[in-house]
């Protein structure tokens, strides 16, 4: 070997050694990618399903990220008669939304980090699952996650409401309806302000036992305006939200 030939070969191991600076173990590109979208659910709702997710904050590897762009949604359909359904498979899997955050439509509310979608194209008697992947800005999707099969009944009949106002204080009144099939186990109480749209997320965390709820911190001359689903655990296991009830208003009333 030519002493030409050894410097050459030294400089480039040289090279080599430098770029690689030693700053820490690689990283693959697939831990840069955003994680899957997390707490996720899938509920009928009335007539609809309602998908709720948590959009990623960090990739794959546990690094923080800026938000993502938006989400792609896919839906697998399931008639009452389909046999051999591969669960684990993505060729029953049909594109259904392509969402960007910047421009949700009316069939998307957004609460902070967490996405409500409201799909209304469902049938009784089929069941519906549904695939999430968020993507970057620059088009590049992340981990992917799938909820389970939600099967699909007849829309349950809605539970009666009614307020009382008081000065400091709104109490919201509901009464379960009866003839529904399946198990009563409380409600999902919704609220808009003024003239806003109807949130698709409840007021409380957890369903209300009981027939009154209480609302309080509330702006004087300022109209609240209420609904209620009621919950049902269905035949299969289940819970089902009811139809939506009519909606009440009121507003704190002036002191006596």
């Amino acid at each position: 070997m030519t002493q030409s030939v050894r410097t050459s070969l030294v400089i480039l191991l040289t090279l080599l050694i430098s770029a690689c600076g030693r700053k820490g173990a690689l990283i693959y590109p697939d831990t840069l990618l955003p994680a899957a979208p997390a707490l996720v659910s899938a509920q009928q709702s009335g007539a609809v399903i309602k998908l709720q997710f948590s959009l990623p904050v960090k990739d794959a590897g546990g690094r923080t990220i800026q938000e993502v762009a938006g989400v792609k949604i896919s839906r697998r359909t399931t008639g009452s008669e389909q046999k051999g359904i591969c669960r684990s498979c993505m060729t029953d899997y049909q594109p259904l939304h392509v969402f960007y955050l910047g421009h949700l439509p009316a069939a998307a509310q957004r609460f902070g980090g967490r996405l409500i979608v409201a799909d209304s194209d469902v049938t009784a008697g089929n069941s519906y699952s549904y695939s999430i992947v968020p993507f970057t800005a620059d088009g590049i999707d992340g981990a992917m996650v799938k909820t389970g099969d939600v099967p699909v009944v007849p829309t349950l009949l809605p539970p009666a409401l009614s307020v009382d106002c008081q000065p400091t204080e709104i109490s919201v009144r509901m009464s379960a309806p009866s003839g529904n099939a399946g198990r009563f186990i409380g409600y999902n109480l919704y609220r808009a302000i003024g003239t806003t749209v109807r949130s698709y997320q409840p007021l409380n965390s957890e369903p209300l036992v009981h027939r009154e709820y209480t609302d309080t911190q509330l702006e004087r001359g300022v109209t609240y305006r209420y609904s209620a689903r009621a919950l049902f655990v269905a035949a299969s296991g289940t819970v089902v939200e009811s139809a939506e009830s009519e909606e009440v208003a009121g507003k704190l009333k002036d002191d006596e």
